[in-house]
């Protein structure tokens, strides 16, 4: 079976957590068990988030004296693609002695007439009280919104409508090659109608989107989300929370989900769905082996 897996940034590094290399690297060796258990039986493409590591590096790069200007973000996303691909390619490949690993930096077309470059969704980086928030939005100039406990920057995040190195990764599974790709949502970047360049973009693409359109591509059998919770909750934050052990798209996309969090995920999984007839599932990263065989997390399956 061929599998995408869907990596939340709270995978790589969780929410409170230093962004140093040794906790990153820590929490990779989490994913790679993870990971490896369903790589002995599948073929695996293993996508990633890079929020907290491209607001580090924005901070970082925004706070550089020798630049005459900020690297653009479409440049962070590429870095993080790097940094993240190596930590995780060189954690997989003492887990799997003799499998293809490879790391691939992937660019992700988007409109550059999207109305999404004007409403900024996104959040990355780290969190922070509202007065900071507020100080950084006046010295830097960034967009900051409510997160669920403080103020993050928020950037545009255009939905993705093609990935460019598609037809690579599909030649490196076909290799036996298990495929890191996609991280970030993909370097966000626009084409031009007449010669098809391509232009860096201010952006961050939803990995979780890129991650469902890349397992249409790929023609995959299962898309498989894994963040935080064990489920997707019904009526989150209630007295009448429950969790959902299935549901089609349709029953997903009733379930509003904030866009900050569940939202892009039930989309994503939805949208797979929808498209292709085939399985996602939404669950936490340890039961990552369970959800697939149908032990744990929320199943998305299509309409009858």
């Amino acid at each position: 079976m061929r599998i995408v897996i869907a990596l939340g940034g709270n995978a790589l590094l969780h929410r409170g957590e230093r962004p140093d290399a040794d906790v990153q690297q820590a929490n990779i060796d989490r994913v790679t068990t993870a990971v490896a258990a369903l790589a002995k039986e599948h073929e695996i493409v293993v996508t990633h988030g890079n929020g907290p590591q491209i607001g580090l590096l924005a901070m970082e790069s925004a706070a550089d004296p020798a630049l005459t200007a900020p690297y653009p973000l479409d440049l962070l996303g590429a870095q993080t693609q790097g940094m993240i691909g190596s930590l995780l390619v060189r954690s997989l490949h003492d887990a799997l002695p003799g499998r293809r690993i490879a790391a691939l930096v992937t660019h992700t077309v988007v409109r550059a007439d999207d109305p999404a470059f004007e409403r900024p969704v996104k959040f990355i980086g780290q969190v922070y009280p509202a007065e900071r928030a507020r100080t950084l939005a006046r010295e830097r100039g960034w967009q900051t919104a409510r997160d669920t406990t403080g103020w993050r920057r928020v950037v545009p995040s255009p939905p993705p409508e093609r990935i460019v190195e598609t037809e690579t990764v599909h030649d490196l599974l076909g290799l036996g090659t298990l495929v890191v790709c996609a991280g970030g949502g993909g370097v966000p970047v626009t084409a031009d109608a007449a010669t098809g360049a391509l232009h860096g973009a201010e952006a961050v693409v939803d990995k979780d989107l890129t991650a469902a359109l890349l397992a249409e591509d790929l023609k995959a059998d299962f898309l498989l989300i894994l963040t935080d919770v064990p489920h997707v909750y019904a009526d989150y934050g209630t007295p009448r929370q429950r969790p959902l052990l299935d549901a089609t798209p349709a029953e997903l996309r009733r379930g509003d989900f904030a866009d900050g969090s569940m939202g892009p995920k039930a989309e994503a999984a939805a949208r797979f769905v929808e498209r292709t007839g085939q399985l996602a599932a939404i669950g936490a990263l340890d039961a990552a082996y369970e959800i697939v065989h149908g032990r744990a997390g929320t199943l998305v399956r299509p309409d009858l």
